[in-house]
């Protein structure tokens, strides 16, 4: 199988991030439960892991940094521990159903929500922020990039906009964390959130936010922590606000190593390798009689993906032909991003992404496009 789905998930992983997980595995007890040997091990690989977090996406402290089991559940913890009845938020048309439901969510509960819109590639224009950001809004929360176009958005040019107006700027980071570049002091991203187990190249089951401090966030859950026992309260100070019940040690193990292995080989040789398979298969489909693709590829930085279309045909018709006879792992449909769709006009359609990862061969971006250019003349 040619996997082309990394948007989804990372399948491909350095080797040391399995072999912590089963290490892990075998040796860790429970984090800050317990004074003996195994439990103080979880703590510290926990601990590790918060410190490397913090310095590879710019969070000025490690206890700052929370985990949670994916950036799904960063972005809830973040939007119902910030916004509330009688606010406003802006967002806009690239954002994934992470933070699109919990915003509709709250919008029924009498949040004001506007969003800023995306044209037929996918793109937006930061005259719209400077439109919405009225007085009284309280955050922007906006995608780096998005998982269908693989465009990416001006943080540091949104963050301007976001605090001139006094608001928060919240940021999803579930495509680039470990792929694009991403510092949230030097940015001005109030609370980033992201995942492990995509650009970050760690296990399933972790992800978590990174909060600037002196921003107090509403606990999202409540319950054990290992500290305070006797307090009904939920413990005030970060980062067992917001972390109660067992943390997945096992998993943060690997993240830790896949980390560890971003120290020696570097994010900018991965997202280079990345970049260049993306700009190959997209050079090599571009100009395919019958292909459409989508999104705006004039800027150096951007996600490694590539979503098209093949004529009228059904999205999902092209994924099953590409895995059944070729052998090529792809997404098709409307990969949780509904607002995207409408503004490209493939919302009955829905687009074929392939996404690509440091691990993808030249033999395989070329595989693809061969498949492709086959249904196409079919």
């Amino acid at each position: 199988m040619i996997y082309l789905d990394s948007a989804a998930t990372s399948l491909h992983k350095p080797p040391q991030v399995a072999e912590a997980v089963a290490e892990a595995i075998r040796s860790l007890g429970n984090p800050a439960r317990g004074g003996h040997p195994v439990s103080l091990a979880a703590d510290r690989t926990v601990y590790e892991t918060r410190r490397r977090l913090a310095a590879f996406l710019g969070c000025p402290r490690p206890d700052h940094v929370i985990f949670t089991s994916n950036a799904t559940e960063a972005l809830n913890i973040a939007l119902f521990g910030l916004l509330g009845p009688g606010e406003r938020a802006v967002s806009t048309d690239l954002e994934h159903n992470s933070v699109l439901r919990p915003l509709y969510a709250l919008e029924r509960q009498g949040l004001e929500l506007a969003f800023v819109p995306a044209d037929r590639q996918g793109r937006v224009d930061e005259a719209d922020f400077e439109r919405l950001l009225t007085p009284g809004t309280r955050t922007v929360v906006c995608t780096h990039a998005s998982n269908l176009t693989g465009n990416a958005l001006d943080l540091a040019r949104i963050a301007e906009l976001t605090h001139a107006r006094g608001a928060l700027l919240i940021v999803d980071a579930a495509q680039t964390a470990g792929v694009l570049p991403l510092d949230m002091t030097a940015m001005g991203i109030d609370v980033l959130c992201f995942t492990g187990h995509k650009g970050l190249l760690g296990p399933q089951g972790t992800g978590g936010l990174c909060i600037r401090p002196g921003l107090e966030l509403r606990p999202f859950k409540r319950g054990g922590s290992g500290v305070h026992s006797y307090d009904p309260e939920q413990p005030a100070a970060y980062p067992t606000r917001l972390e109660a019940g067992t943390l997945n040690a096992h998993g943060l193990a690997g993240l830790n190593a896949a980390l560890a292995y971003f120290s020696v080989v570097g994010r900018e040789s991965l997202y280079a390798r990345e970049h260049a398979r993306m700009e190959a298969f997209y050079q090599g489909v571009r100009d395919i009689p019958g292909v459409t693709v989508y999104g705006d590829f004039s800027r150096p930085l951007r996600a490694g993906i590539v979503s098209l279309n093949l004529g009228d045909a059904d999205s999902a018709a092209v994924a099953d032909a590409l895995a059944t006879d070729f052998g090529i792992a792809v997404r098709a449909g409307a990969h949780c991003a509904p607002r995207m769709h409408r503004a490209l006009g493939t919302e009955e359609q829905g687009a074929v992404r392939f996404s690509f990862s440091p691990f993808t061969t030249p033999q395989e971006v070329q595989a693809a496009v061969e498949a492709v250019k086959t249904l196409a003349a079919e």
